[in-house]
């Protein structure tokens, strides 16, 4: 079993202390600061963050927060793309992004011999609208949301339901799309587009198909929490095999406003005997 934390730390360092100690094996995250992808680089024992600048390509002082794919243990290997603008054609270790810290991804091939399979860390960033349309109190995560999907784009052929890609994609989008938060319709527009290059939603939801709470407010405890804004994609062919769950118990939340996503890659999958 591959197992993989997806978690929007809000720049906590505490969070990265308590992602540590989860024996995990990959690591999605989202809102990383600078100091904190420094942090996980010199931790050891099995960690490792990207060797490129997580700003790239753009300026490190165009945004303060980062999505970063995170090797947690020795039993994957991970492979980390080097971020280009999207004008150019992209080399084989290369990544087109056309988003500013929206999306971390790298390839992770379990020690065990196994199919890699690609690692996408997303943040659907919310954004204000032009100031033409005049109301400025409204914001938007949308937008961002399609170009994490624009950019996904590249490893996934022209027939994607054919196709054979394994793609893992998790994190915090911004917006709601089962249950009593269901979202509007420019947000399903998301959830169309994800399963038209052939990438299943596995939550996480309840038993009965609803939402469940994975964020809270400044004003909200895990508790009271009732918003989810975290969630998983993968690929047709391998996400049966997949295990999600949120770790939003109070007892489990931890130090962010946004709790823990697990997502447990089994043997079925990995393709290991009984």
């Amino acid at each position: 079993m591959v197992k993989v934390v997806s978690w929007n730390t809000n720049a906590r360092r505490d969070a990265i202390q308590k992602l540590l100690e989860m024996d995990a094996d990959v690591a999605l995250l989202q809102e990383v600061t600078v100091n904190g992808w420094k942090r996980l680089a010199g931790v050891g024992n099995g960690v490792a963050v990207t060797p490129y600048e997580p700003w790239l390509p753009w300026t490190q002082g165009a945004y303060t927060r980062w999505p970063l794919v995170v090797k947690l243990s020795d039993r994957v290997q991970v492979e980390w793309f080097k971020y280009r603008l999207p004008v150019y054609w992209p080399k084989v270790d290369e990544f087109p992004v056309s988003g500013i810290g929206t999306i971390a991804v790298a390839r992770v091939t379990p020690l065990s011999g196994q199919e890699p399979f690609i690692a996408v860390s997303m943040y659907g960033r919310w954004r204000p609208p032009h100031p033409s349309v005049g109301d400025q109190q409204w914001i938007h995560a949308d937008a961002s949301a399609h170009r994490i999907i624009s950019d996904l784009s590249v490893f996934i052929s022209h027939n994607p339901k054919n196709s054979t890609h394994r793609i893992l994609a998790a994190g915090d989008l911004n917006m709601a799309f089962f249950g009593n938060f269901r979202s509007d319709a420019r947000m399903q527009t998301v959830m169309n587009r994800m399963n038209a290059l052939g990438l299943e939603y596995l939550g996480p939801r309840d038993s009965s198909g609803e939402n469940v709470p994975t964020y809270h407010t400044p004003r909200q405890d895990p508790t009271t929490a009732t918003t989810q804004f975290d969630h998983v994609f993968a690929s047709q062919g391998f996400h049966d095999s997949i295990h999600v769950r949120a770790m939003n118990g109070a007892d489990e939340w931890g130090p962010s406003d946004h709790c823990r996503i697990v997502a447990e890659v089994s043997e079925a999958w990995l393709g290991l005997k009984d």
